[in-house]
């Protein structure tokens, strides 16, 4: 009998993260092919596909969901020899059982059917399901405890749609939902930060006119050549300035010394509606212009927002954008810093609002197009003046934009 085929997780994805097993795909005695998707593994807030190296039959699986994983650890067997093992053998190797809150299944769910345990579709499946037009509503799921397989969105036919259950109240007319793993590390994040670093926040006040003017020209142009000119691009090419300016904002703090990186490696918070946050980075915006950090900027978000993202899109920032406004927002503060980084800028809603203008000497009410710019920071590493220093430079290259 031929040896087990080991499935690892990608030690050149996970060198120096925390990692954990978001869910199986397969289940022990279930046949597997070469490169099918087998698990997904969290790392980073990026949910990424593992797969199969080999076709066969997964023999064993030994790292449950919620699992920690290092770099390069062995996650499950693979028996390269044909066809399903018996279901007495599967059964010998189930992973220990999740003690997660997870929904009642309904009565009456067998093969065939989608029940609740089994969580939304893969990254691989949704995007399938996109290219088809279809739901998970519309697809018969066989794979464990009835999750949708790629194999099952290739032959879908059109099926019952089956109303989906919410979990049980745990009193009065509340009801509990299980947290994501996103969710989770999110939390853990924020609560960590707080705790580390001292938050300070400043406010000014920025002036788009010079910004909005200088899309309404190039726009077009940029869109001919691949790029959609956002206004988040504006920002990240004022940073450029800014941390030249206050280069402790592009810093971390160790204890015994304050690190100043040289590259800046901004990071853009990007919401994926109720799925959480993720934070995909441009590097070093130092080195391009306007067009190269659209272009950049660009990619990146449409990777975010339709899973495609790698875990080494998601590390090594040294300062980050929140772009709160577009959610309508006026004002955060103090937005949580990504640690360990020493700032994060938080960009308000564009809204137009009075201004007094003094022209030919005399005082006028004008309307202008206006957003308030927070910078937080950790006052460790600097004070009140350099973070207010740093937004004076920041809104003035917004407001010194030209044609």
């Amino acid at each position: 009998m031929s040896a087990p085929i080991e499935v690892r997780a990608p030690a050149e994805q996970t060198e120096g993260t925390r990692s954990q097993v978001q869910r199986w795909l397969k289940a022990p005695g279930e046949a597997v092919r070469a490169d099918e998707p087998l698990l997904e593994l969290e790392t980073d807030k990026v949910t990424v596909e593992i797969a199969a190296p080999a076709s066969g039959t997964l023999h064993e699986i030994l790292k449950p969901e919620q699992a920690e994983v290092a770099p390069g650890e062995l996650l499950a067997l693979i028996d390269p020899a044909n066809g399903a093992q018996p279901a007495a053998r599967a059964a010998a190797v189930l992973p220990a059982p999740d003690v997660r809150p997870r929904p009642a299944a309904p009565s009456g769910a067998g093969p065939g059917k989608r029940d609740t345990d089994s969580g939304a579709p893969s990254p691989a499946v949704r995007r399938l399901l996109a290219e088809r037009n279809l739901t998970a509503d519309d697809v018969r799921g066989t794979g464990s405890g009835g999750r949708i397989t790629v194999d099952d969105v290739l032959g879908a036919g059109a099926l019952e749609a089956r109303p989906r259950e919410s979990t049980p109240a745990p009193e009065g007319d509340a009801h509990s939902v299980p947290h994501s793993a996103m969710r989770r590390r999110i939390a853990e994040r924020m609560v960590e930060s707080l705790r580390v670093a001292p938050h300070v926040t400043t406010v000014f006040e920025a002036d788009l006119g010079a910004v909005l003017a200088h899309r309404a020209q190039h726009r077009a142009d940029f869109e001919r050549r691949g790029a959609s000119l956002t206004l988040t691009a504006y920002f990240l090419q004022a940073c450029v300035a800014a941390i030249r300016a206050v280069p402790e904002a592009n810093s971390r703090w160790n204890g015994r010394a304050l690190d100043l990186h040289d590259a800046m490696h901004i990071g853009v918070a990007t919401a994926l509606g109720d799925r959480g946050l993720v934070v995909p980075v441009v590097r070093h915006v130092e080195t391009l212009d306007l067009f190269g950090i659209a272009q950049a900027l660009g990619e990146l978000v449409t990777r975010a927002r339709e899973d495609r993202l790698a875990p080494a899109d998601v590390r090594g920032g040294t300062f980050t954008i929140s772009n709160h406004g577009v959610s309508g927002s006026l004002v955060a503060t103090p937005i949580v810093i990504n640690q360990p980084q020493s700032a994060i800028l938080g960009v308000g809603k564009l809204e137009k609002r009075p201004v007094v203008v003094t022209e030919s000497g005399e005082e006028r009410i004008v309307a202008r197009p206006r957003c308030y710019v927070t910078l937080t920071i950790d006052h460790r590493v600097m004070d009140g003046e350099r973070a207010n220093r740093f937004l004076e430079v920041l809104v003035r290259g917004l407001e010194q934009v030209s044609n």
